[in-house]
């Protein structure tokens, strides 16, 4: 086994497990790539370290400079990681709905935490954040939502890794978030292998899956047109907040996967195109691990009650 040097060099090359036991289809694999393996918990790692590295590299990141983003908290966590051990300064602005296991680990890390008004979400941090960096515009803001080094992280690592462990993928579904992980993973899928569908999972209409948006609701990533994501998706898939909790449970439950409940809505999302298909192999992401997550009951209160904290608690 190879020695590193640094903690940043574990970011990326995750692992992926088959879970085809919990395929509708028996003749379809769903393959599950382990993005809670990277080093500070969450696929937010690899996105993290790009953009500073950009930030670095373009001039727009100089020692000492202080660094500031919204996050409802696993970039926050990734950024406050990386910017202490490269000794930058930085301010989380994150909603007090987030579970208190986020607080914590930017308080680990060192991060001095802006809280905005939990009934606002993550949209209200972002608004704060975006307002807050333009009374300071010396301060670092790497913006994930429209940040190019965000989707590139993914076309120049998790795409090729994928296509690298998984050459048969026919399918690949995760979240629209930021949209960073779909542009990019799946623009390199789609120039590799055009005939590999591209799936996004959103939340219905009016409907709250905390770290997924519906582009139909009036906001949309500014990556996501930055990448063409229109023409890059093949179909959308919806989950609702209960079958993401379900499919987490599954996770954790039959394969022992231990999964964020983004993950759940991934996987809930892969569940749904292998019932639609005759055959194939999908790929979806674990974003991260559940520990962060424990103190909201989400896996192992009664799911009526389950389901009406994730209207109180962002989860992602």
């Amino acid at each position: 086994m190879v020695i590193r040097e640094s903690v940043l060099d574990l970011i990326g090359n995750t692992p992926m497990i088959d879970v085809s036991v919990l395929s509708p289809n028996p003749n379809v694999r769903i393959v599950a790539k382990l993005e809670s393996q990277n080093p500070f918990g969450s696929v937010k790692d690899r996105i993290a370290h790009a953009m500073i590295e950009a930030g670095e590299k373009n001039g727009l990141l100089s020692p000492g400079q202080t660094i500031l983003e919204p996050s409802s908290g696993n970039t926050g966590i990734a950024l406050a990681a990386i910017a202490r051990l490269k000794g930058y300064p930085i301010k989380i602005m994150m909603p007090t709905s987030v579970s208190v296991e986020r607080r914590q680990m930017l308080e680990v890390f060192g991060a001095e935490i802006i809280l905005t008004p939990g009934e606002e979400g993550s949209n209200g941090a972002v608004k704060r954040a975006l307002e807050l960096h333009a009374e300071h515009p010396e301060w670092f803001m790497p913006y994930q939502y429209a940040n190019d080094a965000n989707a590139r992280a993914h076309y120049e690592g998790t795409g090729p890794e994928i296509l690298r462990d998984c050459p048969e993928i026919t399918h690949f579904v995760a979240g629209l978030g930021t949209s960073g992980t779909l542009m990019g993973t799946g623009t390199f899928l789609k120039e590799q292998k055009p005939s590999v569908k591209i799936i996004a999972v959103e939340p219905p209409l009016g409907e709250r899956v905390e770290g997924l948006r519906n582009i139909g609701e009036g906001y949309i990533p500014p990556l996501f047109e930055m990448w063409n994501g229109y023409d890059l998706l093949d179909r959308k898939r919806v989950v609702r907040p209960r079958e993401s909790l379900e499919w987490t449970r599954r996770l954790v439950n039959e394969v022992g996967v231990f999964a964020g409940i983004s993950s759940g809505a991934a996987l809930a999302g892969a569940a749904k195109v292998a019932s639609e298909i005759d055959e194939g192999v999908i790929v979806f992401i674990v974003c991260d691990g559940g520990w962060k997550y424990l103190s909201t009951g989400a896996y192992t209160d009664d799911l009526d009650l389950a389901e009406a904290a994730a209207e109180k608690i962002i989860y992602f």
